[in-house]
Order: structure tokens, then sequence, then C-alpha cells
């Protein structure tokens, strides 16, 4: 079968269930199970495939049809110009986030010559972390994360971008962190409880310690909040990415504490409220 037509019945399948982005994922994949870039497929697109390829081609497609992320097969996701190792123990890194690496690398910028301490809590892949340690000179982080398998992943992905101004550590929550920071960073899980089976099915294969926030969604913020003004410096910062419509409920919690001070939010690339951001 020819490269066109074997993408064309692999678009159609991944369409008829409801897979986003169906032709970007059949190209990625049959790119990568050919090891040849992208482009390649459009110049040979009448090239003749192998029975073999064709094969562990279509049978990865149905797997994706089934929910299964592209990231999963492929072991790769791109970030921040970056590329992680990412499997079923951590969460798929996602181009909203990056919102928060850059409000971060903003601040740190505004005084190259001061070396900033930063926390990467709830770290999973370490894509914040490692992302922070590979465009920042002037700081030193710890990424911290209470499953092993994530730690082990982030090493994985230290070592693969390059970065040694970071070191890693086992915690839940704030139980194993004795510093204080210039900077605490958190993507946590923010999803409700009750959401998570009504998800893409893509997203339902993602560990769901990742995804679930309580019943509200809320549950790791409560904590982050009641404790991260105690693991801050002197007009530290906290950093924390938000569900599009948590932003009003995360700033009414850091009000209630009365230590926190410049709130502020940014929208992502949609126009939702993706980023909430406070000092002590």
């Amino acid at each position: 079968m020819k490269i066109k037509e074997l993408l064309y019945n692999s678009v159609k399948i991944l369409k008829e269930n409801a897979i986003t982005e169906p032709t970007i994922k059949a190209r990625i994949l049959l790119a990568y199970l050919l090891n040849v870039e992208k482009e390649y497929l459009i110049i040979h697109n009448e090239d003749e495939i192998s029975n073999t390829i064709e094969k562990n081609f279509m049978e990865k497609i149905k797997e994706i049809a089934n929910g299964k992320p592209l990231q999963h097969i492929t072991n790769s996701q791109e970030f921040m110009k970056l590329n992680f190792y990412v499997d079923e123990n951590v969460l798929i890194p996602r181009q909203d986030t990056e919102i928060l690496v850059e409000e971060v690398i903003t601040l740190c910028k505004k005084n190259v010559n001061y070396k900033y301490s930063i926390l990467d809590l709830c770290s999973g892949s370490g894509a914040i972390g490692i992302s922070l340690a590979k465009y920042l000179n002037n700081c030193e982080i710890i990424c911290s994360d209470i499953n092993d398998e994530a730690i082990k992943i982030a090493k994985i992905n230290a070592e693969k971008n390059g970065v040694n101004n970071i070191k890693f550590r086992k915690s839940n929550m704030f139980e194993n962190i004795t510093e204080k920071f210039d900077i605490i960073v958190s993507n946590p899980p923010y999803i409700k409880h009750d959401l998570i089976t009504k998800l893409d099915k893509e997203v339902q294969k993602e560990p769901i310690i990742a995804l679930d926030g309580g019943k509200d969604g809320l549950d790791f913020y409560r904590v982050i909040v009641d404790e991260a003004y105690k693991y801050l410096k002197n007009n530290g910062r906290l950093f924390l990415e938000i569900g599009y419509d948590q932003k009003e409920e995360l700033v009414e919690l850091l009000k209630k504490i009365n230590i926190y001070k410049e709130v502020y939010s940014k929208k992502d690339l949609y126009g939702n409220d993706r980023i909430v951001v406070a000092s002590i």
C-alpha cells in the first residue's frame, strides 16, 4: 500500500472514533515507525510501504482510536521546544503549561545576577522544572513528586535535555521539603473528580493521580495555599496553573490566608485564565 493510501485509511478510522487532530497524529505515528521526518511522507507519498510496517501501523492506529495517547506509543512530547520522554506514569506536558514556564522565566530574567531557588511541586515528567533549568542560568531547582516512577522519568528527561542545575526529591506535597525558595511553581491535579469520566478518551488514559483534584478540583490548591508561604523567602512568589474556570475560587483561597499579595492572573492562547501568581 502507498503512503498516501495508508494515511487516508488511518485518518478515516481516527475521525470515526472522534479522535482530535487525526491527520497530524497519523503522520507523526507513521514517521515514527519509519524513523523519518514528517516531511518525508509528503515527498514520498507515492512510495509503497512494507507489509510489516503497514500491519504495525494499523494496529497502533486502532490503539489510538480506542483512546491510547499517541505520546504513549512514541514515548515523546515536545514542550518549550524541548523533547520529553513520557509514558503512562506521567501527565503529558501540554502547550497551555508553557504560559506558566514563560512567566517564571520573565521574572528570573529581570535580575540575571541573582541565583533563584525554585521548587517545582507535583513535577511529574519534570517538564516545568527542566525547562526552567534549560533556559535559566541563574537558578537552582528542586523537582518534587509523590510518585517514584515520575521521579525516574524526570531524571531521564533532565539527562535527555542536558540540565544539571536541578535535583529531585520524593515528597507528598511539602512533607519532605525543608528549604525556603524564591519561587514555588506547580501544575497540580485540578480536574473535578466527577468530570474525569467525561474527558477525552486519550486524557482518561493518563494517570488518575495527575488529574484528580477532588470533588471541586481544589484539593491540591488548598494544601498549596495553606502551606506554600512557609516555604517561600521574603518577597517569594507562587506560580500556579489552573483550570479555565478556577481563577475566582483560587484567588478567594489566597485572600482568605491574608498573607499573599500582588495576586494576578494570565490567560492562555485561547483566552482562558491559565495561571495565577501571588507574592508574600
